[in-house]
């Protein structure tokens, strides 16, 4: 079993080396490891070669430029994979230790096509702890029966990702969702493997989670994806409206009573279902504000990615 490791990178000079260093301290380390830059302005390129050159992997490196988004690269690096198993995170994470070794064990099993890898967020300030469960799965949320594999950890077999034709490369957002998707739908093998880890590093303010879950729900749209929570909330908006809008066609104190009773509910919900995940006071402020940010990046995303595919 040849083990390929690959990842796209894009002006990752400040995260890059973080992320090498991972790779390199991994306690089951990968036959090759394969990165394709997608023609970053910065010193992306340099930093990787840099870290190389001080590093004791011995195994093959190999670094291109392809100028297009992570699915070109993703394929344009599986194409020269010369691995019969294909183990895929991003650049912006760090690999639990023992990642690799956890996320390629159970294809000793030759019935396994793909290896759904979890992850974690890796909060340094209360914002962050805030935006994880707004951004990821958490763990009591989980169902291994139906987890679908994200390129933050996943590793699949290279015949599996050429019977689905790989990675849409008109995809530019969210396109390991619809990579998941196609798994599905030619009947991929797929096992979940909870302790196969990698740590993602949250957004720092409020403009960065906007444009986050702003490039979330264009992707959705892009690919033709609409999930339910976003049917939804596209419903919750419309009823909301509609009920500002008729009371400033009838004036009734009735109506408005119910519209502020249903503004405080819904800030009242937004702090209940994520406050366990955070246990700090702030989030009684920061919880909300994340709930609305995320609900017009949402609403804004979807309408310009379905007016773009118009």
């Amino acid at each position: 079993m040849k083990i390929s490791l690959i990842t796209t990178v894009f002006n990752e000079e400040k995260t890059i080396d973080r992320f090498l260093t991972s790779i390199f301290q991994q306690s089951k380390l990968p036959d090759e490891v394969l990165i394709v830059d997608g023609g970053s302005k910065d010193g992306t390129v340099k930093s990787i070669k840099d870290k190389l050159a001080s590093s004791k992997y011995k195994g093959k490196f190999h670094i291109s430029i392809k100028e297009g988004n992570r699915s070109v690269g993703r394929n344009e690096a599986i194409m020269h994979a010369t691995g019969d198993i294909i183990a895929c995170s991003d650049a912006g994470n760090i690999l639990d230790k023992k990642w690799i070794e956890r996320i390629t064990e159970p294809f000793r099993n030759k019935n396994i096509d793909v290896v759904a890898g979890y992850y974690e967020g890796l909060a340094k300030n209360i914002f962050q702890k805030c935006l994880i469960p707004y951004a990821l799965v958490m763990p009591d949320k989980v169902d291994s029966n139906t987890f679908l594999p994200a390129t933050r950890s996943i590793a699949f077999t290279k015949a599996i990702w050429e019977k689905t034709g790989g990675f849409d490369e008109r995809l530019s957002h969210n396109e390991d969702y619809a990579f998941a998707r196609k798994l599905k739908d030619v009947g991929a093998r797929i096992i979940f493997a909870k302790d196969a880890i990698v740590y993602w590093i949250p957004r720092n303010t409020f403009k960065e989670a906007f444009i986050m879950f702003f490039r979330f729900a264009y992707g959705d749209a892009e690919a033709e994806i609409y999930r339910p929570k976003v049917v939804f909330l596209f419903s919750r908006y419309v009823l909301g409206t509609a009920l500002i809008i008729f009371f400033f066609i009838i004036h009734s104190h009735l109506i408005l009573n119910s519209i502020y009773f249903i503004f405080i509910l819904y800030i009242l919900w937004s702090i209940l279902k994520n406050y366990r995940y955070v246990n700090h006071w702030k989030a009684f402020y920061l919880l909300p504000l994340l709930q609305f940010t995320a609900d017009f990046a949402v609403i804004l995303g979807t309408i310009t990615g379905l007016l773009n595919g118009i």
